[in-house]
């Protein structure tokens, strides 16, 4: 492979890198996704790409769809709940945010590759179906069905940083003082709570809904606390307000908050050691 052909992947790696991160929910199984798209470009004739980011992008997706084959296999028999790797202060877009990759989690994986070379990467339907092996008709058909599920999982109104930063702090203070009320102040009637162990350390099994359940979880994790985490620092987490604390086992553990109307609808709490390494 020549030197610029070289140079031209390098310079759409970041671009493949967010293409399979949105599809797989994990930066480690994007990186290998991508350098196996490397290899596939060394053998590949470059005279006959016009478009070297599209030609690269049905090369990475069509590399995702074989790996959730195996992946949605293995995600069945997953421990607790899962949630998508953090991706810390990386300045990425909307595209990337919790709510909306567990959205994309749900879809069918043929469902999620079409909403995304259509509706986030502006592929045409003639594009898709080319990668898909499918129809421009069907792609359409599902990218329809995957935009139905994720519409409501896109922030409907942005949030400045500062005030994001501001209720992660109040947040942070009140888990911590175990002021039930003042913690309870802070949050919608229907909050959710999501925490992945990954199966390796203790984390609420399954998702917590409501009030009621969120704080009853909260107060029992401070009567169980043997000491209080240590906070490192305020981050954006998948384009959420959050933080990264050193919990008591050591470890380090993320938390990212969803805020609609000045409070917070969804909490995020990532545990397992395995999707922390390279925070680490």
């Amino acid at each position: 492979m020549t030197r610029t052909a070289s140079r031209i992947f390098d310079a759409q790696r970041p671009a493949l890198l967010r293409v399979a991160y949105r599809m797989l929910g994990s930066l480690a199984d994007a990186e290998d996704i991508v350098q196996e798209a490397f290899l596939r470009w060394q053998r590949a004739d470059h005279a006959d790409v016009m478009v070297p980011l599209a030609f690269l992008r049905r090369i990475v997706t069509r590399l995702c769809l074989d790996h959730l084959k195996s992946a949605r296999v293995q995600r069945e028999a997953y421990f607790g709940t899962w949630l998508p790797e953090p991706v810390v202060d990386e300045d990425w877009d909307e595209d990337v945010t919790l709510p909306l990759l567990l959205a994309l989690e749900r879809l069918s994986p043929l469902e999620r590759a079409a909403f995304l070379l259509h509706d986030v990467f502006g592929e045409s339907f003639d594009e898709v179906a080319q990668v898909l092996d499918r129809d421009a008709a069907a792609c359409r058909q599902l990218a329809t069905r995957a935009r139905t599920h994720v519409r409501g999982e896109r922030a409907r109104f942005p949030l400045d940083r500062d005030q994001g930063k501001a209720i992660a702090n109040a947040f942070f203070e009140a888990s911590q003082s175990g002021d039930l009320a003042k913690l309870g102040a802070l949050l919608t009637q229907d909050v959710a709570y999501y925490a992945d162990g990954g199966g390796k350390r203790p984390a609420v099994s399954r998702v917590l809904r409501g009030l009621h359940d969120v704080l009853r979880a909260h107060a029992a994790l401070i009567r169980l606390r043997r000491q209080p985490p240590q906070l490192l620092r305020f981050a954006t987490i998948n384009g959420l307000p959050g933080y990264v604390t050193r919990e008591a086992d050591g470890l380090l553990q993320t938390t990212a908050i969803q805020i609609e109307n000045d409070r917070i609808c969804s909490i995020y709490v990532m545990r397992s050691p395995d999707k922390l390494a390279r925070i680490q």
